[in-house]
């Protein structure tokens, strides 16, 4: 008995071991799944952010045509990275309407200007509730709706080139 005892701290060291091992070696699933997904838009009615453009509410989303809603702010690093490629959406055809969170119309318009405006309209949320009702919980991020506003993909982080036919195919079959 007491031999067995001496061998206890090695074997549980050898199962402890054999544990962190398999959870290197495994590749982790780090796939955000979202709760959002096949669920309609929280209602929402936002103000304009810049003067050229209308706000967003969801009833532009229930008009039978899919859309993008990209949730942005000109503050955010990987968003210029994302606006050449929501550029390429936009000659795609593909409407993109936008979320500005936590920013100012000043901010937006200099960010607009200098890296291409690809938004159909783009409304103000200036506390991050409706990018919280969508279950976002930072920018970018990107939510393909369908016709009748029910949120088909939540894409998050930037819109990378790899993803633009991804997104423009679920677009058209969603339309």
């Amino acid at each position: 008995m007491r031999r067995a005892l001496i061998w206890l701290p090695l074997g549980l060291f050898a199962v402890l071991f054999a544990v962190i091992g398999f959870g290197l070696l495994k590749p982790a699933d780090r796939t955000v799944h979202s709760a959002m997904i096949g669920r309609p838009l929280p209602a929402f009615a936002l103000a304009p952010m810049v003067p050229s453009k209308p706000g967003l509410s969801t009833a532009a989303f229930k008009q039978g045509k899919s859309r993008l809603l990209n949730v942005f702010a000109s503050w955010c690093i990987p968003c210029i990275a994302e606006a050449r490629q929501l550029a390429r959406l936009k000659q795609m055809g593909i409407t993109i309407d936008a979320v500005a969170i936590r920013d100012t119309p000043r901010d937006v318009q200099d960010f607009l200007s200098r890296y291409g405006d690809p938004y159909a309209s783009i409304g103000n949320d200036p506390d991050s509730s409706i990018q919280l009702a969508l279950g976002s919980s930072g920018v970018p991020e990107t939510f393909v709706i369908d016709g009748q506003g029910r949120i088909l993909l939540q894409h998050i982080g930037e819109i990378r080139a790899e993803d633009v036919d991804e997104i423009a195919a679920l677009i058209r079959r969603g339309a």
